[in-house]
């Protein structure tokens, strides 16, 4: 199986950081963030790893070269503007090849064990969802679990930004700038996603703040 890190957005949230440095390229207990995803993955086994580049991504290549250094082959996908989660993976998809493959957001952090998705998803299912209880910023959460399901309800989990896609969800899309979220919506609608929730570490790093606090935590 093969892996995506999102590792192209600007970072507006988290500036002054990121006004001389990518998102990914902040430091988490002192190693690059994005560090943490590609041995992760490695620790997974998944040996394949595309990385999407645009805000200052010259640096993320710099940093992380070809990969071997943690066993793995990286390739780069690079956006002249950012695609957007959605845009950028579709961008990337020749490089994914035509089975399911790990996708995962450059900007958070989790303990999550990656090799539990190997596996997934189901012949029936286009994607397999990581969901997390609902953060403080994000009370009203995402999408609803029920028995290992995906569902539309009301008592709603926050999606994760860690999970398994078939290139099939992507089918009928073209190239551009679009969000990730409404092709997520139409495929629950259709009952073809599973999911889980993690109830171990994760945290979303999206301002100054966030990213101290993991610091803190990580001591």
């Amino acid at each position: 199986m093969r892996a995506m890190i999102l590792a192209a957005g600007r970072g507006e949230r988290m500036r002054p950081l990121t006004d001389a440095v990518p998102k990914p390229m902040l430091r988490v207990a002192g190693k690059p963030l994005i560090e943490w995803h590609v041995q992760a993955l490695a620790a997974a086994g998944i040996r394949e790893i595309v990385i999407n580049l645009a805000w200052l991504g010259e640096q993320i290549r710099e940093h992380l070269g070809d990969g071997r250094r943690w066993a793995v082959n990286i390739a780069y996908s690079p956006e002249e503007q950012a695609l957007e989660t959605g845009g950028g993976v579709f961008q990337a998809l020749p490089l994914l090849g035509e089975r399911p493959f790990v996708l995962l957001s450059a900007d958070v952090w989790t303990d999550y064990p990656l090799g539990r998705l190997l596996q997934l998803p189901q012949a029936h299912d286009m994607a397999h969802f990581v969901l997390v209880p609902n953060p403080e910023f994000h009370p009203r959460g995402d999408f609803a679990l029920a028995a290992g399901r995906i569902v539309p309800a009301a008592e709603r989990l926050t999606y994760g930004n860690v999970g398994v896609f078939r290139p099939e969800f992507f089918a009928g899309c073209q190239p551009g700038r679009f969000a990730l979220a409404p092709l997520m919506h139409r495929w629950v609608e259709r009952g073809r996603v599973s999911g889980e929730c993690h109830e171990g570490q994760w945290h979303n790093l999206g301002t100054p703040a966030q990213l101290e606090a993991l610091n803190h935590a990580l001591g």
